[in-house]
């Protein structure tokens, strides 16, 4: 077990004046690691794979609010929609019609974060604005198809780079973006409030630049082994 309570500690402190969330991101990582977090008091967990968040939902306990963040296809909602709470990185109409689909059957609503293209590096998923507006336009056009889904907020991922400046300036086009869509679509919708940014190496500056929810493997986890995980 290589988890380090002193980092979560300290990113908690860190939190704490922002009023901001912590999600453990546990992908690869045994179920013991995440055990040792909810011990510590950790509720929020994120996963990168559809399988293995299953797995982990099925013997850890039922309080946990899990996290889907990584990319996530249509086909595969369907294992996730009877538990998981938030997922992060809605990047069309399609996606977001089947999360209603399944979430439906379920007879629950799936929190849903809109994933903005925002880094230097073409391979980061995301929407670019016009992408967001065409999904933020048939969502507003059509509520009776997405009554089963909360577009809670936006997410978005910087570039990786030790630039700290490009960081911020790329964390801040977000935070504007965040606000012009929170006053254009959802300025009476108190749900529409979180913006998922920031990872390890750069959450002290998304949280100077309006991060309300930040996403922490590494620090916590230590490093991931990727062999054989799906």
């Amino acid at each position: 077990m290589s988890i380090n309570i002193t980092s979560y500690k300290e990113v908690l402190t860190k939190l704490l004046p922002y009023h901001a969330k912590l999600v453990a991101v546990s992908k690869t990582k045994p179920v013991e690691d995440i055990t040792a977090f909810y011990a510590a008091g950790q509720r929020i967990f994120g996963e990168n794979y559809v399988q293995e968040l299953a797995d982990k939902q099925a013997v850890l306990p039922a309080d946990i609010e899990w996290h889907f963040i990584g990319h996530l296809q249509s086909n595969k909602v369907k294992y996730i929609a009877p538990f998981v709470h938030t997922i992060h990185a809605v990047d069309s109409v399609k996606l977001l019609a089947e999360i209603n689909k399944q979430a439906a059957k379920h007879g629950r609503s799936i929190h849903c974060l809109l994933q903005v293209h925002i880094a230097a590096e073409e391979t980061k998923f995301g929407m670019d604005q016009q992408e967001l507006q065409q999904l933020l336009d048939t969502y507003m056009a059509n509520p009776a198809d997405f009554s089963q889904v909360h577009i809670a907020g936006m997410m978005g991922m910087a570039t990786n780079t030790t630039n700290e400046t490009q960081i911020r300036q790329e964390f801040h086009q977000l935070h504007q973006l965040f606000g012009s869509v929170k006053s254009t679509y959802f300025n009476t919708s108190d749900y529409f409030k979180e913006l998922s940014i920031g990872m390890s190496a750069d959450y002290t500056l998304a949280l100077e630049e309006g991060s309300t929810m930040v996403r922490i493997g590494s620090l916590l986890f230590g490093e991931r082994n990727y062999n054989g995980t799906k």
